[in-house]
């Protein structure tokens, strides 16, 4: 599976993920980094084929997908 890591979560976990055979990025490897917006992520988990991990409660409300 790919995920995309949200930054409230630890880098630790997208490690983790790929120890465990997942392609795994985290947004600090974004260019905006922990800053990246949701519409951002959204765009480069759509891009890319990645499911995003999340604690951000209100990212589903930001969520589109074209």
């Amino acid at each position: 599976m790919r995920f995309l890591i949200d930054a409230q979560l630890p880098f630790k976990f997208t490690q983790w993920l790929r120890q465990h055979g997942h392609d795994s990025r985290h947004t600090l490897g974004l260019p905006a980094g922990n800053r990246t917006t949701d519409a951002e992520i959204v765009a480069c988990a759509v891009a890319e084929g990645r499911i995003v991990v999340t604690k951000d409660s209100d990212f589903v409300q930001t969520f589109t997908c074209d």
